[in-house]
């Protein structure tokens, strides 16, 4: 096992930790651009989405090459893509941000998610989106968008450096998905994330009771008293944390 690859530990620990509380763990290491703009989550409330990142690009669709007989080609990026993710990875497309065809519809999301697919993202939309909003696997994009993705989209290129959402994804990256977005963690830095999430998170846990029991958020948070470090590991030798 390299040191980039997410372990089964920590690959759990993401999957209990905020897209939020990642993206400070990742701005304490310089790293700004990590939250995508654009893609929501089609189906709130379920699992978190954590994966590998395995990506696709489109460049602008042209009328005398994508017509309809193009997907009858295995070999199409799209219909290719679908069936060479691998099982615990997420499909991201770099749809250039644009929403006005389909990324991609319920049968091909529907064959990824039977594949073992982590989940999808795309900065563009999805068609026959209730079909995917009723699938357990994580799917996420900017808006509905009921058009081929021929009308739009040329897809190009596997597994490739892709943009989605403005943020940059190279392959093997980590995905992590909520119910606010989504986020990239570099895959040399996964590892330590995770830890540092995890461990932010049992914090931030401690916190909010605190605050919903209406102290102040003065030396509490951030922790610049002495005090708050003690009741802090009181709290967590009584929660098992």
């Amino acid at each position: 096992m390299t040191d980039s690859t997410l372990t089964p530990q920590n690959r759990e620990k993401l999957r209990h930790v905020s897209a939020a509380t990642i993206t400070t763990a990742l701005f304490k290491r310089g790293l700004r651009n990590t939250f995508m703009q654009g893609p929501r989550r089609i189906n709130p409330g379920g699992p978190q989405m954590v994966g590998e990142a395995y990506t696709m690009r489109y460049i602008p669709a042209r009328e005398d090459i994508d017509k309809l007989d193009v997907f009858k080609d295995p070999a199409h990026p799209q219909r290719k893509g679908i069936e060479s993710c691998p099982p615990g990875h997420v499909f991201v497309i770099d749809s250039r941000g644009d929403p006005r065809a389909a990324s991609a519809g319920s049968i091909l999301v529907a064959r990824l998610a039977k594949r073992g697919g982590a989940g999808i993202v795309t900065d563009g939309g999805f068609r026959d989106t209730p079909g995917i909003a009723a699938l357990a696997m994580p799917a996420f994009h900017s808006r509905p968008s009921a058009p081929t993705n021929l009308i739009r989209h040329h897809a190009v290129d596997l597994n490739v450096p892709i943009g989605c959402g403005d943020v940059p994804v190279y392959p093997l990256d980590i995905l992590v998905g909520d119910d606010e977005g989504v986020v990239v963690i570099p895959a040399h830095l996964a590892n330590e994330i995770a830890e540092e999430a995890h461990e932010m998170t049992a914090f931030e846990d401690f916190v909010m009771e605190r605050v919903q029991d209406g102290q102040t958020i003065v030396g509490l948070y951030p922790a610049t008293k002495e005090q708050t470090g003690i009741d802090f590991a009181a709290w967590r030798k009584k929660m098992g944390r």
